[in-house]
């Protein structure tokens, strides 16, 4: 993952497995795995917190070499996937936390700053996913509605 504003990975940026092929302790088939996947998407979970739940509960450090699909597209084929994708999701309710700070804080300019910085990242980010078709064309963020939702 990337920061927030810049285009250089963060300091403590994830690792992944140096090796992705099968390994010997995973006893799951990718069917059952699949089935796995569907049933967290019937739970709500965002695909972030089905790969965890599939590291640290089934011991399967990566979905995608042993079922040939990413977790997101398994749920997009069974319609679980949210309407809105879930990294604009993640900034918006980044965006609703600073505003709510500074309704109380009204003079902390250093967060008026970042909130500006993330509701651009947000209309960036919208931009590029109505352009791909991955949200609705008249879709438009307006913080006081997110701060409602």
């Amino acid at each position: 993952m990337s920061r927030l504003h810049t285009h250089k990975h963060g300091k403590s940026h994830s690792t992944r497995p140096i090796n992705v092929r099968m390994q010997p302790w995973i006893f799951q088939k990718s069917d059952e795995i699949v089935e796995l996947i569907k049933k967290y998407g019937k739970d709500n979970l965002s695909s972030s917190q089905i790969g965890i739940k599939l590291r640290d509960q089934h011991a399967i450090p990566l979905a995608k070499p042993l079922i040939k699909k990413s977790i997101t597209q398994i749920l997009d084929e069974n319609k679980l996937n949210k309407d809105i994708p879930e990294d604009l999701t993640n900034i918006v309710k980044k965006a609703i936390g600073l505003q709510r700070h500074l309704q109380t804080n009204k003079s902390d300019k250093r967060n008026i700053r970042s909130l500006e910085l993330i509701e651009a990242k947000i209309h960036r980010l919208s931009e590029y996913y109505k352009k791909i078709n991955k949200l609705e064309k008249n879709w438009k963020y307006k913080s006081i509605v997110a701060q409602l939702e």
